[in-house]
């Protein structure tokens, strides 16, 4: 899940810089920017955030139908979102090489909604995980549990590492998109593709060691 957080930090810095400021896996930064645009603020879009709100939302909804019966921990609909999730971003990343997304485009709005439709799947599957504090796609919520729980504030400090690493994560996949970007049109496939192949590998590592769990009890 730390691993997927880094990859959302790539997504919404390749989406933010490159898709017209627009963010594919934190909706409350995409609500926040339709308010002031809706509010006739200078040169905010309105599409993008709209497409990105509506695709994560079906992702999420998606994601929620096919994990509802799952049991509890890392199955193998586990793997196959989160694998879904990768594919998805790769294939939208070699698309988005071959013709570059413009803003305010047909294209860009679908990469962008498709984009969205992906990080909605892995929101919901690593919610239905329930790794404490880290929910891959937003840090809010960590940074109120690292100060609300610190030490400071009376509290024992628990998981104060694993919070911090997830803000950490972020901030260092969000830096890493910006980097991608420079590279020039094809940086913003590139990030995608990047996020892709790292969330391929969280699954197959993830799969890998349930069936080695499984093993182990037989």
């Amino acid at each position: 899940m730390l691993a997927l957080t880094f990859t959302t930090g790539i997504i919404d810095a390749v989406g933010y810089l490159g898709l017209d400021r627009v963010f594919t896996a934190n909706m409350t930064g995409n609500v926040v920017i339709l308010g002031m645009a809706l509010a006739g603020a200078d040169d905010l879009p309105v599409a993008g955030p709209l497409v990105a709100l509506a695709g994560f939302m079906l992702g999420a909804a998606i994601g929620g139908r096919v994990l509802r019966r799952a049991a509890q921990g890392w199955t193998h609909l586990s793997t196959t979102t989160f694998g879904t999730t990768g594919v998805l971003a790769v294939l939208l990343g070699v698309a988005s090489i071959v013709a570059h997304p413009e803003e305010g485009t047909v294209w860009g709005l679908a990469v962008t909604t498709l984009l969205a439709v992906a990080m909605g799947l892995q929101a919901a599957a690593a919610r239905r995980l329930a790794v404490k504090d880290v929910t891959t796609v937003v840090v809010t919520s960590t940074l109120t549990g690292l100060a609300a729980d610190s030490r400071l504030a009376g509290g024992t400090g628990d998981s104060w590492a694993r919070r911090l690493l997830a803000v950490v994560l972020i901030l260092a996949g969000a830096g890493v998109g910006a980097l991608l970007l420079r590279v020039g049109e094809a940086g913003v496939g590139v990030g995608m593709i990047v996020a892709g192949a790292l969330a391929l590998v969280v699954a197959v590592i993830g799969h890998a060691r349930r069936e080695r769990e499984a093993a182990a009890t037989v």
